[in-house]
């Protein structure tokens, strides 16, 4: 049940009860009225409205604008038309309106229905009628105003920090009820598909020939299923074959907001597999989203490069180290090594993918890309970030 249900039965029980006090007040001092016939005809409006309209005060999806509208009107209209029942002279000396404390019924209405802001509105409307029947400002009814006034902004402030809570509390069960769903599919899967996957593999690898290439692909399987049911990490992916270039390129599908910072670990968890490990912090890498997606991309670029040049039987290892000033990506290699002069040749012939696609990309995020590569001793290229440049961006 919602927190501000008991505050709608609440109101239609208080607007109950203040109806039949302001015609209690009123009978106690019938005769006293210049024109009691305008009296006794709003209070028969007021009886008539107060008891029809006490659907509309059940919760906050009957209570409509409509409707708190012309509640206001209601409860401004007896607090004027006091001028035409009553005497000057009662009037003067601080007797009640014809609808009394009815009024801040429909005031905490507003307050229940739309916060605090609603509130100070119909507040305010209330305080301005007050103040012409009275013919100015008194102590006494400053002080009902003010009363009203607080009573009804605290009301509502309050109903929104309890909406507020309520969705928080709905959020949190929501991730509570995921994360149980996930714990359970986590071991069914562990407890079935992965074994058999890991079989597959050490099966094909002990077969041979087409049975090993697709122990090697149920490898791979096995680790992107594992990494996705343990931590998650894996957003939705696409993998698709360059058959021309032999290279496999992963696409991840990102939101378009670029506001906030990601995560880098959920960018570069895609590229793990069955011949590239990945290993990571335990907390969040967080940099602004394009430095994120460019480091990403220098990463996937490095490890296409390992594809085409170290053969598909290469092992790839990606580092990823957050520094208090950087974030440091590190992608070795066990390949054969780059010959010395090797990158000079190919940018001559205008092959530029470490000029451009590693070395262009961290130059533009101000940082750094080093790349050390012993003949027969594979290769190691560490890109680096700092998070000064970072932050401005």
């Amino acid at each position: 049940m919602s927190v501000e249900q008991p505050l709608w039965r609440a109101l239609a029980g208080y607007r109950v009860l203040t109806m039949v006090y302001a015609i209690a007040v009123f009978a106690t001092s019938y005769e006293e009225f210049a024109r009691p016939w305008v009296a006794v005809a709003y209070f028969a409006v007021l009886c008539v409205w107060t008891l029809a309209t006490l659907p509309l005060v059940a919760n906050a999806a009957q209570c409509t604008k409509r409707f708190l509208a012309a509640d206001i009107t209601v409860a401004l209209a007896g607090i004027l038309l006091t001028l035409v029942a009553d005497t000057p002279e009662r009037i003067a000396d601080g007797r009640p309106t014809l609808p009394t404390i009815w009024t801040a019924g429909s005031v905490l209405a507003f307050a229940i229905k739309g916060g605090w802001r609603w509130a100070a509105v119909a507040s305010s409307l209330v305080a301005a009628a007050n103040l012409v029947e009275r013919g100015g400002p008194t102590r006494d009814t400053v002080h009902n105003v003010l009363l009203v006034w607080v009573a009804a902004i605290a009301i509502g402030y309050v109903v929104e920090v309890a909406r507020a809570s309520e969705r928080t509390l709905a959020r949190a069960l929501e991730i509570e009820a995921a994360t149980r769903e996930r714990e359970r599919l986590a071991r069914d899967i562990h407890d079935s598909v992965l074994q058999v996957l890991a079989m597959v593999q050490r099966r094909g690898a002990v077969i041979g020939g087409e049975a090993a290439e697709l122990g090697r692909l149920a490898g791979e399987q096995e680790v992107a299923l594992r990494t996705l049911v343990s931590g998650g990490l894996v957003p939705v992916s696409r993998v698709s074959e360059d058959a021309a270039e032999g290279a496999v390129v992963r696409a991840v599908e990102e939101p378009d907001d670029d506001s906030g910072p990601l995560d880098l670990r959920a960018l570069l968890a895609p590229h793990a597999g069955a011949r590239v490990s990945l290993a990571e912090p335990g907390a969040p890498v967080l940099l602004p989203s394009p430095a994120a997606r460019e480091l990403a991309a220098a990463v996937s670029a490095a490890l296409d490069n390992v594809r085409r040049h170290a053969g598909e039987n290469a092992r790839a290892w990606i580092l990823v180290e957050d520094e208090p000033d950087a974030v440091i990506v590190t992608v070795r290699d066990d390949g054969p090594g780059i010959p010395e002069g090797r990158l000079a040749q190919a940018e001559g012939e205008g092959r530029l993918g470490v000029a451009l696609s590693i070395r262009g990309r961290l130059r533009d995020l101000g940082g750094t890309a080093e790349l050390v590569s012993t003949p027969g001793q594979g290769t190691e290229v560490e890109l680096k970030v700092p998070k000064q440049r970072t932050r401005g961006q």
